[in-house]
């Protein structure tokens, strides 16, 4: 049987990374070097059903045991890393942390200011990479304890599995292709989350926000009352927006508006925004504004000047899980089983888990284990890996009692 662990450190040395600009699905072939692995996997250990969907999403059936009638559950995990670092060579190390900073190279380590809860985390073994690239944890941790729980319920007693790996999570689209009806589950978990022992059932409401301004050029020496610079239009747009709702100032439920990219020029610039809020009214209400900038930035410059658009990509799953909390109730169970204090909180962000709950699968979202998702100081403890793989263990057996 192959842990937790050793799958990890294997899985993560597949280069990953989703683009949201190829338009294609999965928007990298690369994700289905990972999944073709995995299916070879399932397959040998006897999972039903085992195939690659045109977008990459890879499927398989656990059986129920032999006389159990259960709710049919979703385990989900998602294939591809984020965009925000490098995913490519990635070089996984354990390491014995002492306390302290913890040098990754010359240039990265790992510190409390930056790294939350690493002092916790002190005379552990951490797997962490070379300061060069993210590490994967988000969310090959979570395809690792899923494959590890799968081998741990071979001898207990559980109903039918559904194992799912999707693809392009990370870009927004990791259930475009998922049909929830043809799924058939009743209920479903994502393992995607940070710290070992958090239960996630409440997200952002999550929209992008895009904005185009067009200037008029002409050369400098004769501008006067003539030139619009695109470039200067969109820096007086983003001071339009609340100065102190960014991700930097806010935690919690608080929402924000994150400038994540920019580009441009005198005759035109882009600026591109993710707008979050956990409340929905207040979700309403920042599109609105950020609509609101735009008509004043046209008024002071000239109708065209500036075309927002704002799109949603997902809403706060919360509604969806509320009539099924015996879905929490049991995962707290799990995890109270294996020695894991639960932690109930919300998402600052989003999962596969929130659209797949509003499509009619109920599907909170569960820990990995691991640490500052998304950069080169992402960072796991090594020991969390086969925990949590039992905690699913425990929790899919749970059903079936």
């Amino acid at each position: 049987m192959e842990t937790a662990r050793s799958r990890f450190l294997r899985y993560v040395t597949y280069y990953t990374t989703s683009d949201e600009h190829t338009g294609a699905s999965p928007s990298t072939e690369r994700q289905k070097d990972l999944g073709r692995v995995l299916l070879a996997e399932l397959e040998s250990l006897g999972l039903a059903g085992a195939h690659m969907d045109g977008a990459g999403n890879v499927i398989a059936t656990l059986p129920a045991a032999a006389g159990v009638t259960a709710p049919v559950l979703a385990l989900i995990a998602h294939m591809d890393t984020s965009p925000d670092a490098s995913g490519e060579n990635v070089k996984p190390r354990i390491v014995r942390y002492e306390g302290g900073d913890l040098p990754l190279s010359d240039a990265v380590s790992l510190t409390e200011s930056l790294c939350p809860g690493l002092s916790a985390h002190a005379g552990e073994e951490l797997i962490v990479t070379d300061g060069t690239t993210l590490l994967g944890a988000d969310d090959k941790a979570g395809i690792a304890e899923i494959m590890a729980a799968v081998e741990l319920l071979e001898d207990r007693p559980h109903g039918e599995v559904r194992v799912v790996f999707t693809t392009d999570e990370e870009i927004g689209c990791g259930v475009d292709g998922l049909d929830v009806a043809e799924l058939a589950c009743d209920y479903g978990y994502t393992v995607d989350g940070g710290p070992l022992g958090e239960i996630e059932y409440e997200n952002f409401n999550a929209a992008s926000g895009d904005v185009t301004f067009r200037g008029v050029g002409v050369h400098p020496g004769s501008a006067k009352d003539v030139m619009v610079n695109a470039a200067t239009v969109a820096m007086a747009f983003h001071a339009m927006l609340p100065t102190d709702e960014v991700p930097e100032k806010t935690d919690g439920y608080q929402g924000f508006f994150h400038l994540h990219a920019m580009s441009g020029d005198v005759t035109e610039a882009q600026l591109h925004y993710i707008i979050r809020d956990h409340d929905r009214d207040r979700f309403e209400a920042r599109k609105a504004l950020f609509h609101r900038c735009a008509d004043a930035i046209n008024a002071q410059y000239g109708p065209g000047t500036a075309s927002a658009v704002t799109t949603d990509s997902y809403y706060n799953m919360k509604e969806k899980i509320l009539p099924h909390m015996d879905l929490i109730h049991r995962a707290e169970d799990a995890f109270r089983k294996n020695d894991v204090t639960p932690l109930c909180v919300p998402i600052r962000g989003g999962t596969d888990g929130a659209r797949l709950s509003w499509d009619g699968l109920p599907c909170p979202n569960l820990s990995t284990g691991g640490y500052n998702f998304h950069g080169v100081r992402e960072w796991i403890p090594a020991a969390s890996l086969d925990a949590m793989a039992a905690v699913l263990a425990d929790l899919v057996s749970g059903f079936a009692q």
